[in-house]
């Protein structure tokens, strides 16, 4: 299975219509008890903080399963003046569950603040409270959870940012639901399946022949890394185009790709008319001239066209002859957008899908949990990748295996939801943990495609 179902409330709210309440809280008070015992199994002394709704009645089943597992249990109710939290080992957070929207009140933010800082760690019971479950959203405070038990599926709040930074490792626990078809998805590693792979009578053309437009001079780097990243990710042909001026340098950098001197859109024009792709934008600079090139291509070109970096800059909304794909950062798609990056940066879910409606394009926003939008479908996150792929030039390597996927003929948003996962394991399979750079991404893309 390539994807798994991300749930918003309204989702969780379907997916339970028809059962009895009290049974699934016992269910889940249970499953978040075992999981304490299992990952905290040393610790004796709990405090368990309750809302007034269903999550606060799980937490009050797991107070009694841990007790009768003989722990000592305290519990806070929200709603009590006593919010003193004790002395425990650990705090449970059931606070506030799915149904939770906004900013909490003055009171419950004070009493998320004293279980951040009670210095001990905590499970938070279905998602961390203050954590929107079907945006991942924060609008004030929020528990940091060390552990999450969320139930019968992953909630959207898990894996997008910024609340998947507030739920430390998640565990999914059954509590007896039939799985639902979501709006949004979790793209899993195994997409990579997908991914055609080279037959018998494959030559280096249909293999997948990919057009990289960059490569200003002194910006030589972005199209070297994005054109070695797709031939690293099976592309047969690649041609970079760029000004003559920078060609002695790729011709330096790059032994196995075709370079062709960039005089205008005809150029890319002609070539592109035996291409299965175009990455327009590594190292394109934003000189004379660019403006004008990015709208002709991006106009004209009747090939998929992945659109990166400078040429993001030259961007309006179009009607495209073939698919477009975006892939912005936060910086990126706030100008796009005409937003701060932080407002950005705070409503992911939210500014990926505006942007795909906007431009009708394929949008990927790049960062610890990827998302690609596309306009009238939900969202797919793709979140399995190490801090360490934060570092300069991933994106360009990025822009080249999404290159090499669409001219492989993959349908355009799972070629650059596999690009993603293909990148993501690449920096899972490649030795450095510290240190790393684009290139060792590069290297270790045929590890990571088997």
């Amino acid at each position: 299975m390539s994807f798994e179902p991300l749930y918003t409330a309204e989702e969780m709210k379907a997916a339970e219509a028809g059962h009895d309440v009290d049974v699934l809280m016992q269910r889940a008070g249970e499953a978040a008890a075992r999981v304490a015992l299992h990952v905290f199994h040393g610790a004796r002394r709990y405090t368990v903080v309750a809302g007034g709704g269903a999550n606060g009645g799980d937490g009050r089943i797991a107070a009694e399963f841990l007790r009768g597992s003989g722990c000592d249990v305290r519990i806070v109710d929200a709603k009590s003046d006593d919010h003193d939290l004790g002395d425990p080992e650990v705090v449970v957070d059931a606070l506030f569950g799915t149904g939770f929207q906004g900013e909490p009140r003055a009171e419950a933010a004070a009493l998320i603040e004293r279980i951040n800082g009670a210095g001990v760690p905590v499970l938070a019971i279905d998602l961390p409270s203050g954590v929107d479950a079907s945006t991942g959203e924060i609008a004030g405070a929020a528990v940091r959870a060390r552990e999450t038990v969320t139930f019968h599926g992953r909630k959207v709040g898990v894996e997008v940012a910024p609340g998947r930074f507030h739920c430390g490792v998640v565990h999914v626990a059954d509590i007896g639901l039939d799985q639902l078809e979501t709006e949004h998805r979790l793209v899993r590693l195994d997409v990579l399946s997908e991914v055609p792979r080279r037959g018998p009578e494959d030559n280096k053309y249909t293999a997948g022949h990919v057009i990289v437009v960059g490569g200003s001079p002194g910006l030589t780097g972005a199209p070297s890394l994005t054109a070695a990243a797709a031939m690293r990710a099976d592309a047969g042909y690649v041609t970079v185009v760029a000004p003559e001026s920078a060609l002695p340098v790729l011709e330096q950098r790059l032994l196995e790709a075709v370079k062709r001197p960039l005089g205008g859109a005809d150029d890319v024009l002609e070539l592109a008319a035996k291409a299965g792709s175009v990455a327009l934008g590594p190292g394109l600079g934003r000189g004379d001239g660019v403006h004008e090139l990015v709208r002709q291509l991006l106009a004209e070109l009747h090939v998929p066209v992945v659109v990166d970096a400078d040429a993001l800059f030259e961007l309006e909304p179009g009607d495209w002859p073939a698919p477009r794909v975006l892939t912005p950062h936060a910086g990126e798609l706030g100008r796009l957008l005409g937003r701060e990056s932080g407002w950005i940066s705070a409503h992911r879910l939210k500014a990926v899908r505006e942007a795909a409606e906007r431009f009708r394009c394929i949008v990927l926003l790049k960062g610890a949990d990827t998302l690609i939008a596309e306009s009238g479908k939900g969202v797919l996150v793709v979140a399995h990748g190490l801090p360490s792929l934060a570092t300069a030039g991933t994106g360009d390597v990025l822009t080249g295996v999404i290159g090499a996927f669409l001219a492989k003929g993959m349908e355009p948003r799972l070629a650059t939801a596999a690009a993603a996962a293909a990148a993501q394991k690449a920096s899972i399979e490649a030795p450095q943990r510290a240190g790393l750079v684009a290139s060792d991404v590069i290297a270790a893309l045929p590890r990571a495609l088997g």
